[in-house]
């Protein structure tokens, strides 16, 4: 019996979409971006890294670094104009987004809500992006997941 995953709801919407992708399928759940990158043979800064904020006033943001990276909430805060930001509860993640922890992509968020993409995920013609299991990930061209998403652009990582 297998693992593998052929198709979940993000597979159908880039396909109804007409978005070329190619599925990375992993042997075990990934548990870390890491492992995540080990087991699709890329690097972490491939890797598109989503972090669900909330502010002070319930305002949910999406925001997005390359996996190797940290989103800075206070830098997403001040881009946003908004008061202290916080990571969502980790219980809470899924109802919001559709999506388990460590599987949240920028794509068919249930929830509507902003999306800030960090600047340095530019530096990649191809990232990888959840497929919405901890079985695979999906490869893109970062154009299509731009042009799909539609997120704003500004420095939100961490300076390490």
């Amino acid at each position: 019996m297998t693992n593998k995953v052929s198709e979940t709801k993000l597979t159908q919407f880039l396909e109804q979409q007409q978005v070329a992708f190619r599925l990375l399928h992993h042997q075990t759940p990934a548990t870390t971006i890491e492992d995540a990158a080990n087991q699709r043979g890329i690097t972490p800064n491939q890797m598109v890294k989503c972090i669900l904020l909330r502010d002070m006033g319930g305002q949910l943001a999406l925001a997005c670094a390359p996996g190797d990276k940290s989103v800075d909430p206070k830098k997403v805060r001040t881009f946003l104009q908004w008061r202290r930001m916080t990571c969502v509860n980790m219980k809470d993640v899924e109802s919001i987004t559709g999506y388990q922890i460590g599987t949240v992509t920028p794509l068919l968020l249930k929830t509507s809500m902003p999306v800030i993409f960090d600047h340095q995920i530019l530096e990649q013609p191809i990232v990888t992006i959840s497929s919405g299991s901890s079985m695979a990930g999906i490869a893109l061209q970062t154009h299509d997941l731009i042009q799909l998403c539609r997120p704003s652009f500004a420095h939100i990582q961490r300076e390490e």
